[in-house]
């Protein structure tokens, strides 16, 4: 569905990326995984088409959309609502940006507040809502704009332990339901392991795949599955191609 092909990016004459290339199935959840720093956001902004490559090319279902924007949704790290619009403005704002009135506008996107355990915040403000609401509203602004495709970058990171858990648990849920492809940025190995079909590893500088981890998902869905030999296998896999970055 979604494929980036050997992909280098300089920033003032400095490399950032180099020689990257993934994939993305359609159905499936990917994570890119990595430091801080190691130029995960800015293929983010690439594979969005808000950054030209200087080498390399990005493909959807087949077609060139190197440096072509709004294609696909990519949220970014912060929520970003506005802080003077409501909920419901703010979520519909895809859809009027596309040219729907907002009356119309808001009609389409009201059935999702129940689905997305928004219901009842339409006229509340962002600053009214939990961080995990305001990441809730967030996603579903995203899906509005792309409910085949979606880029996440570090969707949870800014929540605690507590609600980050809840909300890993919903976001793969929604994503199963609504049959969503997604690929995902994250530095945390266990929501990697958690929520991933396949982990592409990034390390270096310049930031390069060193490795394309696969993984079964079928005990995910158990709820000591973080605590199970399984995970800690996974996790063990995970570290020693972060640990083996020399053989890139």
């Amino acid at each position: 569905m979604l494929k980036a092909d050997h992909i280098t990016k300089y920033f003032q004459n400095s490399k950032v990326i180099e020689d990257v290339s993934v994939e993305v199935k359609s159905g499936e959840l990917v994570c890119l995984l990595g430091a801080s720093g190691i130029g995960k956001t800015t293929l983010f902004q690439i594979l969005s088409g808000l950054v030209r490559p200087e080498e390399g090319a990005v493909y959807l279902d087949g077609k060139d959309i190197t440096g072509q924007p709004g294609k696909m949704s990519y949220m970014q790290q912060k929520d970003l609502l506005l802080p003077f619009e409501t909920v419901i403005n703010n979520i519909s704002i895809p859809l009027v940006l596309a040219g729907a009135p907002k009356k119309e506008a808001h009609a389409k996107a009201l059935p999702y507040f129940s689905e997305f355990g928004l219901e009842g915040c339409e006229g509340k403000y962002p600053h009214q809502l939990s961080g995990g609401m305001r990441q809730r509203a967030a996603l579903l602004r995203a899906y509005l704009f792309s409910g085949e495709l979606m880029l996440l970058d570090e969707p949870f990171s800014a929540l605690d332990v507590m609600t980050k858990a809840a909300m890993q648990k919903w976001f793969v849920k929604i994503l199963s339901a609504r049959k969503t492809t997604a690929l995902f940025i994250t530095h945390d190995v266990d929501e990697a392991i958690l929520l991933s079909d396949r982990i592409y590893i990034m390390t270096g500088v310049p930031g390069k795949i060193c490795h394309e981890i696969k993984l079964d998902s079928d005990n995910r869905s158990d709820p000591d599955f973080l605590v199970s030999q399984r995970f800690i296998e996974c996790k063990k896999q995970v570290l020693r191609a972060q640990i083996s970055q020399g053989n890139c």
